[in-house]
C-alpha cells in the first residue's frame, strides 16, 4: 500500500517521539547510552538535519505495562531499576571525580576548642620552608597561606566583565544577563480548570451537622484511634464521645467562664490550641468544641521553654488576634515552665494567657435547653492557621466555614474517600495536610483515623506500617521521611504487608528529595504487597491548602510523569529535558492533578502576574472555593497573595476571579500533570539566577552521605551580603568525624555544588549535634538558623569561607591613572581658583613675650638661672597611686641633683663629652634629674622604658638607673635575653657622692646634639630622633607660647615620659617656662583609674594632657561609676589634650567629653595633638583660638587619594576631628606622594613640616640614617623650591575654615588622615587599617579589639575574642560580611586570638607589623585561624 510522500516525515517523528518516551524510564540507568544509541540508530540520520522540540519525555501506560511484566519474570530480590533514584548522588560522584586533590588550607584550632577531635587529627607544623615576597619564613601558617595562594590562583569560571566605574561613585553593577543564557520559548499558558466537583445526594451544609449526624446517628463508629510511644492504642474516641464531649467544651467555654461577671468569650473570639503531638484526642474535642461555641480556634506548638524558636513570633500572632484563652491538656499544662507563683510563665512575645485545662473534670454538662447553633458553612472563618515565613515572622491564615466545607468536598473526591474508611495518619494533626485529612474530611465521611505521634516515629520508624497492617488502613499519610525511616528500619520486619493500601499520600512530594523516597520505598515494599499506583504525591501550600494530587487509576488518574530536567535552564527559569545526561540535572515527579472544582495558572514570580510560557517556571496561582482567605490583620500582603489577578502578556485579566498564589515554584506538565520545583520560600537569587534550597541540600546529602554530618539536619538558606544573595549551608556535625574528616566533606559539598549548580557557596558551617534549632516536628527551624547565623550566636565547630569564589559583583580595581605632572597640578588649581594647601603657626619673632629664658640657647643654663633666681619654686610633684605626693623638685633641688649625676658620670663612669647614656628609670623626678646630669656632663641622654633596655643600650657608654632595675638588668632572666659581659657601665644613682661639679658644659654650637629622642613606630621600626640644643630650646619655646605657660601656672600630664611630646611635656617644658608639672605614670592608673581625674580636681588644673591608653582606660573603668566620683569636679579644665601620632581618634575622645560632661567637664575642653617621628610637636589645641572643627568626608573618594566633603550621617561618611592649631614657628605644606608638587586646599597629600624644632635627622642602631635622609630634607619638586621640609609620612589635607584666629587671619585646620606605611594597597586602592578595623569591631559584641595587615595581597583581619572560646567561629561570617559591605574587600584569612594578643605601643597604638610577624612565624597561639577560599 503506497502512502503519500509527504507523511513519512510525519510517521517518522511520531516513531522518533515513542522511542524517545520509551527511553524516558532509561534515562536515569546506568546503560542509558547503549540504549538510547541502540533504539535510536535507525533515525539517527534523519534527525541530526531536523531540530526536535522536545520538552518532555513521560512514560506512558504502555512503559508501564512493559515494565510490569519485566517485573513478574524477575527474581523478588533482584533490584528493580526502575526505581532507581539515586542519580543525583551519582552525578555527585561523578562531578568529584572531575576534580583533582586540590590541597586547600584546613583551618587551624587550639585544641581547647576542638568539640570532639582525638589528639591524631591536631594539624602537625608544615615543615616546607619557602620563601615569600623575600622573607624566608618556616611555620605552618605560612605554608597553609601558599595553599590558598594556590586554590585563588585558578579561577574556576571566566572572570566577570569589568563594570565602568565612574570618577567618585564606585558602582558595583549588577550582573549582566548572559546573552546565551537560555530563553523560554514556548506558547503563553491557558487557565488549568479542574474537573468539576461531583453532587453528591446527601452531604451535609457544613462541618458540624456531619459531625452532629455521626455523633447521633453512628455513635459508636470509631473516630480516632491514640497510640503512646510503644505503639499500643491507649484510646479510641467514638462519634458519639466526640460530639458529646465537644458540646460539652462549647457549653463551658460560653457559659462557665466569666470575668467580672461578663463572659470571658463571645462568639468570634480567637482561641488557641495548646497541644501536643501525643494527644490528638484532646485536640479534636477542642477543635471541634471551639467550632460549636462559634470560636475560632488557633492551634500552636507547645511551647517548652522560654526561648523556642520562633516562640516569640507565635507570641506575636497570638497578641495580633487578640487571643486572651489557651485550651489546653491537664498534662501538658504540668508540664510548661511554671512562675513562682505556679502559674504558667508569660513566654517571651506572647500577650497575657488564661489558661483553661479540658480535661473532663473541669467541663459542666450542659443544660437541657441549651443546644448549639449548627448553622450552614459560611464565608465566616473558622480557623486559624499559623505559617512561619522565609523571614521567620509568623503570619495568621484564615480559613472560612466554606473553603473547609469544599476543601474537605475536594479531598474526598479526589482521595475516593468512603464511609468508615480506615486512615493511618503520621502527619502533625494540628495544621496542614495532618488536620485537612486527619481531622476534618475523616469526620465528614466518618472515616476512622490511626494517629501515630511523632515519639513513636522515634523510637520506631517502622510503626506507621505495622499500624497500616494490623488496622487494614486504606489510607495513610506521610512525609518522605517517614518512608525513609521506615526503609533504614525494615530489615527487622518481613510479616507486614501493606496490600491493604489503595493510597498512599507523600505529603511532601514536591521536595526534590522525595522521588528518591517515594522510588526507594516502592523498591523495597512492592515484595510486601505495596502496589506502585498506590504512592499519590501531592502539594500544598498554607495558603491555598491542597493544591494537587495524584490519584490512582481507579480514581482517574493518569500514569505517573517523571521529567529530567537541566538545573542550569531552571536557575534561569526554564525547562529543558536533560537529553545529553548532563551531571546537572534534577529528577521530579508529578504532584498528580489540580483539585476538582479549582481552577490554576503559572504567573511570573516577580512583579505583576504575568503568565507564564509552557516551558517556563513560575508560580502556581490556584482559584477556587477550598483556599484560605486572608493572613490575619495584614491587609497589605494579603491583597498580594489571596487577590492576585493573572494578566494575558496583553495586560489582559484572565478572569474576573481573584487567584490565591501559593508560593510553589512549577509547571503544568502533559496529561495537565502538576510538577513543583521549588518554594517560594527556598528560593535563592544569587546573580540573577533563581536556585532552590532544597536542591542545594540534596546535592549536599549525595557528597558521602551520613558519613560525617546528619541527614535531616541541613540547613541551607541566604543571606545579603553587598547587594546580592550569598548561600550558606548549616549542618550538624556527627561526634565521631574527624576535624580533617569533617573538613574534607566540607570542601568536597563545595565542588559538588560549583559542579552541580554552577553557584558557589558563600559559608559553609558545621555545628556540633543536636544545636541546631527545631522546628516542632523535627526538622530544622530554618528563619531561626539564619538569625542566629546573622546575630554570630550558631556556635559553629568548623566553618569555610568561600567569598572569592561567591562574589563576583565588586568594584573594578581602581586603574592608576598616568601621574599628572606637578607643574599642572599649580596651573589646575589655580584655574579653579584653589590656594595651595598650606598653612603656618603664628610667626615667633613677631610675639613679643617677657620669656626671660629666651636670652639663653642652651636648656641646662636656664636650669642655672632658675636655680639662681628662684631656687625654692616648685617644678614637679611626682603623684603615687593613692594620689599622694611621692615626691617634688624645685628649682634649686634638680639643679643639685643634676650635678651630682654629672659628677658620677665623669668620675665614676669616665665618660667624655657626646658619649651616650641610658637612663633606664620608672616615671619620675630622678628620671628628669639624671636628664639634666647629662646635660651638665655634655654626654647625650636617651631614656629608655624599663626593663628591655636590650634594644637601645649597645651603643651606650653608660646606663643611669636605679639600684631595683640594676638588681634586675644583672639577673638570670635579663642574662637569657643579653650577653651581660656586653654590657656598658651601669650605675645606680640611688646614693651619689654630694660632691660639686667643677664646671658644667657649654655645648661649642646650638646645633650640637642634645639627646635622642628612641620611639618604637605603628610599622614595628624602632628609630630615634636627633635632637640639637636649638631644636629643644625651639621646642620649649612653641609649646610655652601656645599653652601660655608661666611661673604660675599647673599643668597636669599622664604620659609616658620616654619619647616624643610626652618626654618634652615632662622632661623640658616645666625648666624652660616655670610652671609647675603634676606628674602622674599612667602605670599608676592599673591600680586606680581615678588618679588623673581626681589629680586634676584637686589642684584645679586648666591644663592637661594625656594619651589614648589613659583616656579608654577612664572611660572603660569608670564608664559605670560616675556617680560615685562627685567628689571630682572638672569645671576647672579649660584644654584636655591627648597626645597622640596618628589620626584622632573622635569616638573615644567624644565618648570620654560625654561621659564626664556630668562632672563639669566642657564640651570644649577635649582635643589632640599631631606629631610624629621627624616633628614631635606639630600641632597642639592650646589655650587660645577657635574650637577644633570636625568634617564628614567620603570614605570610598578617600581610597582613590581624593577628599570629598560629604553631610553627617551620609553613607559611607567618615568623620575626622581637626588635629588641633599648628604650633608657633611651624609650617605645614601638603604635597604630592609622588611627584612632591604642592596640592590644592582639600586634597589628600603627605604633611610636609617646617619649623626651627624640627629634628635633625634620624639615629638608628642599625646604621640605616641614609636611607631616610630625604625625610628631614625635602624639597618641593615645583613652587617654592628653597624651602627645606620635613616628610612626616602622614596623609592629611588642610582645608581653611570660616573661623579666625588669634591673628584675625582665617583659620587653616589640619587633619591627618593616617600613616603612610601603614596603609593597604589593595584593588589599587588605599586603605587605611583602622577604618575596617572599626568595621570589624562593630561586628560583633564579643570582639574586645582588631588589627588588620596584608601578607602576599591577602588581608589577614585579626580579632581578639571577648567572650566563650565556642563563639570563635561565629566571627568569621560576620568580619568576612562587614568587611565587603563596608569596604569591598574580601578577607583572605580571619585570625580569632585571646585578649591582650594585638602589641600596643605606650602611645596606645597597635604595632601592627609586630602582629603580622608574630602570625608569620605562628606565635600566637590562636583560637582558629579560617582560610577563607
Amino acid at each position: 500500500c503506497m502512502k503519500p510522500p509527504c507523511s513519512g516525515g510525519r510517521i517518522m517523528e511520531v516513531q522518533i517521539l515513542k522511542c524517545l518516551k520509551n527511553l524516558f524510564w532509561v534515562s536515569i540507568e546506568k546503560g542509558y547510552e547503549k540504549k538510547r544509541a541502540k533504539l535510536l540508530a535507525r533515525y539517527i540520520p534523519l534527525i541530526q538535519g531536523k531540530r526536535l522540540h522536545l520538552n518532555f519525555t513521560f512514560c506512558s501506560s504502555q512503559a508501564t505495562a512493559a515494565v510490569s511484566k519485566q517485573q513478574k519474570s524477575r527474581s523478588t530480590n533482584s533490584r528493580d531499576e526502575r526505581f532507581r533514584s539515586d542519580v543525583h548522588t551519582e552525578a555527585v560522584q561523578a562531578a568529584l571525580a572531575k576534580y583533582k586533590e586540590r590541597k586547600m588550607p584546613m583551618p587551624s584550632k587550639r585544641r581547647s576548642v576542638l568539640v570532639h577531635s582525638s589528639v591524631e587529627t591536631y594539624t602537625p607544623p608544615v615543615i616546607n620552608l619557602f620563601c615569600l615576597a623575600g622573607v624566608p619564613v618556616n611555620s605552618r601558617v605560612s605554608s597553609k597561606i601558599q595553599q590558598l595562594l594556590n586554590t585563588l590562583k585558578r579561577p574556576k569560571r571566566p572572570p566577570l566583565k569589568e563594570f565602568f566605574v565612574d570618577d567618585f561613585e564606585e558602582l558595583l553593577e549588577v550582573q549582566q544577563p548572559d546573552p546565551n543564557q537560555p530563553k523560554p520559548e514556548g506558547n503563553q499558558m491557558n487557565v488549568l480548570k479542574g474537573e468539576p466537583l461531583g453532587v453528591v445526594t446527601n452531604w451535609p451544609p457544613s462541618l458540624l451537622s456531619a459531625l452532629q449526624r455521626w455523633g447521633t446517628t453512628q455513635p459508636k463508629a470509631p473516630c480516632l484511634t491514640a497510640l503512646d510511644t510503644t505503639g499500643k492504642a491507649i484510646y479510641t474516641l467514638t462519634y458519639g464521645k466526640l460530639w458529646s464531649r465537644s458540646l460539652k467544651l462549647a457549653y463551658t467555654l460560653l457559659n462557665k467562664l466569666t470575668t467580672k461577671s461578663e463572659p470571658l468569650l463571645k462568639p468570634g473570639d480567637r482561641v488557641a490550641l495548646v497541644f501536643p503531638n501525643s494527644d490528638p484526642v484532646m485536640f479534636m474535642v477542642a477543635f471541634y468544641g471551639c467550632l460549636l461555641a462559634e470560636l475560632i480556634p488557633v492551634p500552636i506548638e507547645v511551647p517548652l521553654t522560654r526561648k523556642d524558636a520562633g516562640s516569640q513570633q507565635i507570641g506575636f500572632l497570638l497578641g495580633s488576634c487578640g487571643v486572651t484563652l489557651a485550651l489546653t491538656t491537664d498534662a501538658c499544662q504540668k508540664g510548661l515552665p511554671k512562675a513562682q507563683t505556679g502559674e504558667v510563665v508569660t513566654f517571651k512575645g506572647w500577650p497575657r494567657l488564661i489558661w483553661f485545662v479540658i480535661d473532663g473534670k473541669h467541663l459542666a454538662k450542659p443544660t437541657k435547653d441549651w443546644h448549639p447553633q449548627v448553622r450552614d458553612a459560611s464565608a465566616e472563618i473558622a480557623y486559624i492557621e499559623y505559617k512561619t515565613s522565609k523571614e521567620g515572622s509568623t503570619v495568621g491564615i484564615t480559613i472560612s466555614h466554606a473553603s473547609m466545607l469544599a476543601h474537605c468536598h475536594a479531598l474526598t473526591q479526589a482521595c475516593g474517600y468512603s464511609e468508615a474508611e480506615t486512615l493511618t495518619n503520621v502527619l502533625d494533626f494540628k495544621r496542614d495536610a495532618g488536620l485537612w485529612h486527619g481531622v476534618l474530611t475523616s469526620v465528614m465521611n466518618r472515616m476512622h483515623v490511626i494517629s501515630i505521634p511523632y515519639a513513636l516515629m522515634k523510637v520506631n520508624p517502622l510503626s506507621w506500617i505495622q499500624k497500616v497492617c494490623s488496622y487494614k488502613a486504606r489510607v495513610a499519610v506521610v512525609k518522605s521521611r517517614d518512608m525513609h525511616w521506615s526503609l533504614l528500619a525494615q530489615r527487622d520486619q518481613r510479616d507486614v504487608s501493606l496490600s491493604s493500601l489503595r493510597m498512599l499520600i507523600v505529603a511532601d512530594g514536591a521536595n526534590p528529595w522525595s522521588i528518591s523516597s517515594c522510588d526507594a520505598f516502592l523498591n523495597v515494599f512492592q515484595s510486601r504487597g505495596l502496589r506502585p499506583e498506590v504512592i499519590c504525591p501531592c502539594a500544598s501550600s498554607s495558603e491555598a491548602l491542597t493544591v494537587a494530587i495524584r490519584r490512582p487509576p481507579e480514581l482517574g488518574g493518569p500514569p505517573p510523569g517523571k521529567a529530567v530536567l537541566s538545573m542550569n535552564c531552571l536557575s534561569f527559569g526554564v525547562i529543558r529535558v536533560d537529553t545529553e545526561e548532563k551531571l546537572s540535572v534534577l529528577t521530579v515527579q508529578d504532584v498528580g492533578q489540580i483539585m476538582p472544582g479549582a481552577n490554576v495558572c503559572v504567573v511570573k514570580v516577580d512583579g505583576t502576574p504575568y503568565l507564564c510560557k509552557a516551558d517556563e517556571v513560575g508560580e502556581i496561582c490556584v482559584n477556587s472555593g477550598a483556599t484560605g482567605m486572608a493572613y490575619f490583620g495584614l491587609l497589605g500582603i494579603t491583597k498580594n497573595v489571596f487577590e492576585a489577578i493573572p494578566v494575558t502578556a496583553a495586560g489582559v485579566p484572565v478572569s474576573d476571579q481573584p487567584f490565591t498564589r501559593t508560593g510553589l515554584l512549577g509547571f503544568v506538565g502533559p496529561d495537565y500533570l502538576v510538577f513543583v520545583v521549588g518554594k517560594l520560600d527556598g528560593l535563592m537569587t544569587v546573580s540573577g539566577r533563581r536556585h532552590n534550597a532544597d536542591d542545594v541540600v540534596a546535592t549536599a546529602l549525595a557528597v558521602e552521605p551520613m558519613k560525617f554530618v546528619y541527614r535531616g539536619r541541613i540547613a541551607v538558606f541566604s543571606v545579603t551580603v553587598l547587594h546580592d544573595d550569598r548561600i550558606v549551608l548549616v549542618a550538624e556535625q556527627r561526634p565521631d568525624a574527624s576535624e580533617e574528616d569533617s573538613f574534607q566533606w566540607m570542601s568536597r559539598v563545595l565542588q559538588a555544588i560549583d559542579s552541580i549548580h554552577q553557584v558557589g557557596v558563600y559559608c559553609l558551617a558545621l555545628v556540633p549535634a543536636n544545636t541546631l534549632p527545631k522546628a516542632p516536628l523535627g526538622g530544622i527551624h530554618i528563619s531561626e538558623t539564619k538569625q542566629r547565623f546573622l546575630e554570630g550566636a550558631l556556635h559553629p565547630c568548623n566553618v569555610l569561607m568561600c567569598p572569592h569564589t561567591c562574589v563576583t559583583n565588586l568594584p573594578k580595581p581602581r586603574q592608576k591613572q598616568p601621574d599628572v605632572g606637578p607643574a599642572s597640578m599649580i596651573v589646575g588649581n589655580l584655574v579653579a581658583g584653589k590656594r595651595i594647601a598650606q598653612a603656618s603657626g603664628r610667626d615667633v619673632t613677631q610675639l613679643e613675650d617677657n620669656d626671660q629664658a629666651r636670652k639663653f640657647l642652651y636648656l641646662a643654663d636656664v636650669l642655672q638661672w632658675r636655680a639662681q633666681t628662684t631656687p625654692d619654686h616648685p617644678l614637679f610633684l611626682l603623684l603615687n597611686s593613692k594620689g599622694t605626693v611621692a615626691s617634688t623638685a624645685s628649682c634649686i633641688q634638680l639643679h643639685k641633683r643634676a650635678e651630682r649625676v654629672a659628677v658620677a658620670l665623669i668620675e665614676k663612669g669616665r665618660l667624655n663629652v657626646g658619649d651616650h647614656v641610658a637612663l633606664v628609670y620608672p616615671p619620675g623626678v630622678d628620671l628628669i634629674a639624671t636628664f639634666y646630669g647629662c646635660l651638665y656632663a655634655g654626654c647625650i641622654p636617651i631614656t629608655v622604658r624599663p626593663p628591655h633596655p636590650q634594644n637601645l643600650v649597645s651603643k651606650s657608654a653608660c646606663i643611669l638607673t636605679t639600684q631595683a632595675i640594676m638588681k634586675l638588668l644583672k639577673s638570670k632572666e635579663a642574662a637569657t635575653a643579653v650577653d651581660i659581659k656586653t654590657w656598658p657601665t651601669i650605675l645606680d644613682t640611688d646614693d651619689m657622692p654630694k660632691k660639686k661639679l667643677a664646671s658644667i658644659f657649654r655645648p661649642t654650637s646650638p646645633d650640637m646634639l642634645a639627646y635622642l629622642d628612641f620611639s618604637v613606630s605603628t610599622t614595628g621600626i624602632l628609630a630615634g630622633v636627633k635632637m640639637s640644643h636649638a631644636a629643644t630650646s625651639a621646642l620649649c619655646r612653641s609649646i610655652k607660647l601656645q599653652c601660655e605657660l608661666y611661673p604660675s601656672r599647673q599643668i597636669a600630664i599622664c604620659l609616658d615620659p620616654y619619647c616624643g611630646l610626652g618626654f618634652a611635656l615632662w622632661c623640658l617644658c616645666s625648666v624652660y617656662s616655670g610652671h609647675q608639672s603634676i606628674l602622674v605614670p599612667p602605670l599608676e592608673l592599673e591600680s586606680n583609674v581615678s588618679l588623673w581625674l581626681s589629680a586634676v580636681s584637686q589642684y584645679k588644673v586648666r591644663v592637661t594632657f594625656c594619651s589614648y591608653s589613659v583616656m579608654e582606660m577612664c572611660t572603660k573603668g569608670l564608664g559605670t561609676q560616675t556617680d560615685n566620683l562627685r567628689v571630682i569636679n572638672l569645671s576647672c579644665v579649660r584644654t584636655c589634650m591627648v597626645v597622640a601620632e596618628e589620626r584622632p581618634r573622635i569616638t573615644l575622645t567624644q565618648s570620654f567629653s560625654k561621659l564626664f560632661k556630668d562632672l563639669g567637664l566642657s564640651a570644649r575642653a577635649v582635643s589632640t595633638t599631631f606629631g610624629c617621628r621627624v616633628n614631635v610637636a606639630i600641632c597642639l589645641q592650646g589655650t587660645a583660638g577657635p574650637d577644633p572643627t570636625t568634617v564628614y568626608v567620603d570614605m570610598r573618594a578617600l581610597r582613590h587619594d581624593r577628599v570629598r566633603l560629604v553631610e553627617r550621617g551620609s553613607p559611607h561618611s567618615l568623620p575626622l576631628m581637626e588635629s588641633g592649631k599648628i604650633l608657633p614657628g611651624v609650617k605645614v605644606i601638603i604635597a604630592h606622594t609622588e611627584t612632591k608638587g604642592p596640592l590644592g586646599d582639600s586634597h589628600l597629600g603627605e604633611i610636609w613640616v617646617s619649623s626651627p624644632h624640627n629634628a635633625t635627622g634620624y639615629y638608628t642602631v642599625y646604621g640605616e640614617e641614609a636611607l631616610h635622609a630625604d625625610h628631614f630634607t625635602a624639597r618641593l619638586s615645583f613652587g617654592d623650591t628653597q624651602t627645606v621640609w620635613a616628610r612626616t609620612g602622614y596623609l592629611g589635607f588642610l582645608r581653611r575654615t570660616e573661623l579666625t584666629d588669634a591673628s584675625g587671619e582665617r583659620h587653616d585646620a589640619l587633619y591627618v588622615v593616617g600613616s603612610l606605611d601603614e596603609t593597604l594597597e589593595l584593588r589599587g586602592m588605599r586603605y587605611h587599617p583602622i577604618d575596617i578595623e572599626t568595621s570589624v569591631i562593630r561586628a560583633h559584641k564579643s570582639i574586645a579589639e582588631c588589627a588588620v595587615f596584608t601578607w602576599t595581597n591577602l588581608l589577614v583581619v585579626v580579632v581578639e575574642l571577648e567572650g566563650s572560646e565556642q563563639e570563635a567561629l561565629d566571627l568569621v561570617a560576620l568580619v568576612t560580611n562587614v568587611v565587603l559591605e563596608e569596604h569591598y574587600l574580601i578577607v583572605g584569612v580571619v585570625v580569632i586570638v585571646d585578649p591582650g594578643v594585638i602589641p600596643i605601643n605606650s602611645r596606645g597604638e597597635k604595632q601592627r607589623m609586630h602582629l603580622r610577624d608574630g602570625f608569620l612565624a605562628d606565635q600566637l597561639d590562636p583560637i582558629y585561624v579560617a582560610y577563607n577560599m
